[in-house]
């Protein structure tokens, strides 16, 4: 699944070729994907101009001066720049044509991705209202993290991956930041310290922005907004590694299954 990272490279790379261009058309081939896409939405975008490109959490936000488009790559679903003409591929479900014959791709093998609308201020949509703080902004830290653990007992990876918690932590970033922080996934989130949750807010921050700056995580199906792979899995020091000895020790890594995810880990770094 794309992960924050992967969003947020997806969302550089493409604002500069549509932020200021004018929707010439909406075709949507398959409106059938994790919600319906609106049936109004050619004719609500045709003529509109996209003003800006953003994200928040996992989901991308296309602002108009009619009201905000919202979307989410699901499992598997990318975006891509290309120009008018190329012939859609079989999983090229809508495309979004510009005055300029810019065409934004929309592709989703399976189908779990989304393309909203709202007329209402982005913020409010249900999907986006009880979210968590962004993990690069100020108003994530430490703190932040000891005071909304006290008296929790879920798995301090399960805490941080709780988007009401903080958002676009997934299992892939929760992994490699808490062995940076040297702390054990399993630990109960109630049971640590302030100095640690300080230091795993950084380390989350670290990792996060250090991904972005690789252009993401290249895992199966995500690619960037022109279709070429991310470069941060050659670096991950955790995940998809079980077995292998540990880059700090040299002890062979573990794995466990916490909240039905793939956790691994050093017993020997990580307490």
């Amino acid at each position: 699944m794309p992960e924050l990272p992967e969003v947020e490279t997806t969302c550089r790379g493409i604002a500069p070729h549509i932020e200021g261009q004018t929707v010439k058309e909406v075709i949507i081939r398959q409106p059938r994907l994790r919600w319906p896409v609106p049936e109004s939405l050619n004719r609500i975008l045709t003529g509109i101009c996209i003003q800006s490109v953003s994200r928040r959490a996992k989901y991308l936000l296309f602002a108009t001066n009619a009201g905000t488009m919202l979307m989410h790559l699901g499992m598997s679903g990318n975006l891509r720049i290309m120009t008018a003409g190329q012939s859609a591929n079989k999983h090229d479900h809508i495309d979004f044509v510009f005055n300029d014959d810019t065409v934004l791709r929309f592709n989703d093998p399976r189908r779990f991705g989304a393309v909203l609308w709202t007329s209402a201020p982005a913020e409010e949509h249900q999907l986006l209202k009880d979210l968590g703080p962004e993990p690069l902004l100020t108003d994530f830290n430490g703190e932040l993290l000891y005071s909304l653990s006290r008296n929790r007992k879920v798995p301090v990876k399960s805490f941080i991956m709780d988007s009401h918690i903080v958002v676009g932590v997934g299992n892939i970033y929760a992994n490699e930041a808490l062995f940076m922080a040297g702390i054990m996934p399993s630990r109960h989130a109630g049971k640590i310290s302030l100095a640690r949750y300080q230091k795993l807010a950084e380390c989350i921050r670290v990792i996060l922005q250090h991904a972005i700056e690789q252009g993401g995580t290249t895992l199966r199906d995500f690619v960037n907004e022109a279709g070429k792979p991310g470069y941060f899995k050659q670096q991950l020091r955790v995940y998809g590694r079980a077995g292998m000895p540990c880059t700090h020790c040299q002890q062979p890594l573990k794995e466990i299954r916490l909240a039905n995810r793939s956790t691994v880990f050093c017993s020997d770094c990580q307490r």
